[in-house]
């Protein structure tokens, strides 16, 4: 596959109006081709005027009732129409795979990439000249904005919105985070099954993605921090009016977009993800953020790497009080005045790039200027923030030497500079096996190490990186342990763990050779993870490992094994890095 070399970014200059469209390529003609591409059309009742030169726009659904997360979108879908329509424009909706994350196995994360490549050959195969991509869930926003920049049509995303507020014995619950935390209680013995199984019809109680600040939220968060949504997008909840709304307002703007060229080469800049990275610190957004976004910037040709996200995202203190970090929730978040008040916020100290360009058309800084915070304990004020260096922290040493992850506004202060025993287990099935035996050598101050659940080793990279804590210790009232493997973990879960372990130990990295007994020294605030062996011991059980990991049999499990990177480059597959832009095709017919 031919990858070309995309321009660089320059300043914004709108295209003239009227020019000739990709879509003219099929339709624009009197030509036996433009005929037979155009009365196909027609037999869904579509008046020969809307082939008159008007911009044809794709709406990109990921609706599935799979993935209940994004189970509204077909509604949503009519009101992007409208908009479209009303511009001047002519709507096709199609649909594309959508990686739900709730019932998917073995993890969504494993087909983020194919769905990706999905859109990516969509767009470029077919007559259109723009794309609304309509996302909800975790790995469908990311996995649309991938394969839309790496064709480069004007895009623009527009998210489902979160569920409403679960409410539980006057309480309010946050969809995977409650889960995760009552689980925990189960095992303590501090909850009934009964009183777990009542829950559980509390958690998802309306239309929506986690109304926590998990990965969906934080990624529907990152898309308009990036510029690629309409400004105040991120929060609205599904089932609100103004949802709709914005959906509508989508359509409008998409038709514009076209007719000016607004592609996401001159929005997906350095700086737009200077801005996501930042904006990621100071929601107390999810870790997966950092692998979907480094994944994204491969496609734009962006150099960026996991050093960004330390460097850029240290001094950001975490100011949105939400689970899984805080205590409220995306409901309160909208109420409170959502993401434009958090930019509004990072561009008064200085940490923002305030000139990018978005999808309006205007400045991020013109976006957000005039935004009003109406709730000052859901998104706080600097000097009372949740956590004064929030964003991601990045560690590495002999244990991790191309980098490994953390989340400090969800961990335990008191475990970020912490020496403790190796309790290791070689896969998820072993943790599974011996994590409630109670004859594990395992307490509060040990390290509890996970291998082979990276992108190759799992395979997919699930999310299991937040081990449960032993019954044993739970017991206890401990609620935090230094956990550690080359795994991600919901961006509704918490703790003191570190994830994206790279190289991988699928990979010959050097989490692969820990083994139980061995003493590991955790030191954030350093950026220190080391594996206390001599470098030569290291070196001696290296040499002497193979992998446990067998090579899957199925066609696209095989195909991910072979060409997926590591976690630190974005977990992209290796021949879909780069931009290969929007040629259209040869005409077969």
């Amino acid at each position: 596959m031919t990858v070309h070399t995309k321009p660089q970014p320059t300043k914004f200059v709108p295209a003239q109006w009227p020019r000739k469209l990709r879509s003219t390529e099929w339709f624009g003609g009197t030509s036996r081709d433009h005929i037979y591409h155009r009365s196909w059309m027609k037999n869904q009742g579509l008046p020969a005027d809307l082939f008159d030169g008007r911009p044809v726009i794709g709406i990109c659904n990921t609706w599935s009732e799979l993935t209940p997360c994004n189970a509204h979108l077909r509604d949503l879908a009519e009101r992007v129409k409208h908009g479209i329509y009303e511009a001047g424009g002519l709507p096709l909706e199609f649909p594309v795979f959508s990686p739900g994350e709730s019932a998917l196995r073995p993890t969504a994360m494993m087909y983020r990439n194919l769905a990706s490549m999905d859109v990516e050959e969509a767009l470029r195969a077919n007559p259109l000249d723009g794309v609304v991509l309509m996302v909800g869930c975790d790995k469908t926003t990311p996995a649309l904005l991938m394969g839309a920049a790496s064709v480069d049509i004007p895009a623009i995303v527009v998210t489902g919105g979160p569920m409403l507020n679960g409410w539980f014995r006057n309480e309010r619950i946050g969809s995977g985070t409650a889960l995760w935390q009552m689980s925990e209680a189960i095992k303590a013995g501090t909850m009934s099954q009964a009183d777990f199984l009542e829950a559980e019809q509390a958690m998802s109680r309306s239309p929506g993605s986690c109304n926590t600040m998990g990965t969906a939220s934080t990624m529907a968060s990152m898309a308009e921090a990036l510029g690629m949504a309409l400004s105040g997008n991120a929060a609205i909840p599904a089932v609100d009016s103004r949802r709709r709304v914005m959906a509508q307002l989508t359509g409008r703007r998409i038709v514009q977009m076209v007719k000016d060229d607004l592609k996401p080469s001159d929005v997906l800049t350095r700086a737009a993800f200077e801005n996501a990275i930042r904006c990621n610190g100071a929601i107390g957004g999810s870790t997966n953020a950092v692998v979907h976004l480094l994944a994204l910037s491969g496609r734009t040709e962006v150099d960026l790497t996991l050093d960004d996200w330390d460097r850029l995202g240290r001094d950001v203190p975490t100011i949105v009080n939400l689970m899984p970090s805080g205590k409220y929730l995306m409901e309160e978040f909208f109420y409170a005045g959502g993401l434009p008040v958090v930019l509004k916020a990072l561009g008064e100290g200085g940490l923002l790039n305030k000139d990018t360009l978005t999808v309006s058309g205007e400045t991020l800084w013109d976006e957000v200027k005039d935004a009003s915070n109406w709730n000052t304990d859901v998104i706080r004020p600097v000097n009372s923030a949740l956590t004064a260096q929030g964003g991601i922290a990045v560690l590495r040493g002999n244990l991790a030497p191309n980098g490994a992850v953390l989340k400090p506004s969800a961990a335990t202060p008191s475990l970020m500079v912490h020496r403790g025993r190796a309790v290791v287990f070689e896969d998820i099935g072993d943790y599974k096996r011996k994590i409630d035996d109670p004859d594990l050598d395992i307490d509060e101050t040990c390290v509890m190490v996970l291998k082979n659940c990276g992108p190759r080793g799992y395979p997919g990279m699930a999310e299991v990186g937040n081990m449960g804590l032993p019954s044993k210790v739970l017991k206890k009232g401990i609620t935090d342990m230094v956990r550690i493997s080359d795994a991600r973990m919901s961006g509704t879960a918490y703790g003191t763990v570190i994830l994206h372990t790279s190289p991988e130990a699928a990979a010959g990295g050097p989490l692969a050779i820990v083994q139980d007994g061995d003493f590991i020294e955790l030191d954030v605030p350093n950026r220190r993870l080391h594996l206390d062996i001599p470098q030569a011991e290291i070196e001696r059980r290296l040499a002497a490992w193979s992998s446990p990991v067998e090579q899957p049999k199925s066609g696209y499990a095989q195909l991910y094994h072979r060409h997926v990177t590591g976690a630190d480059t974005g977990a992209d597959f290796d021949f879909l890095r780069g931009y290969r832009g929007k040629d259209v095709p040869k005409d077969s017919h």
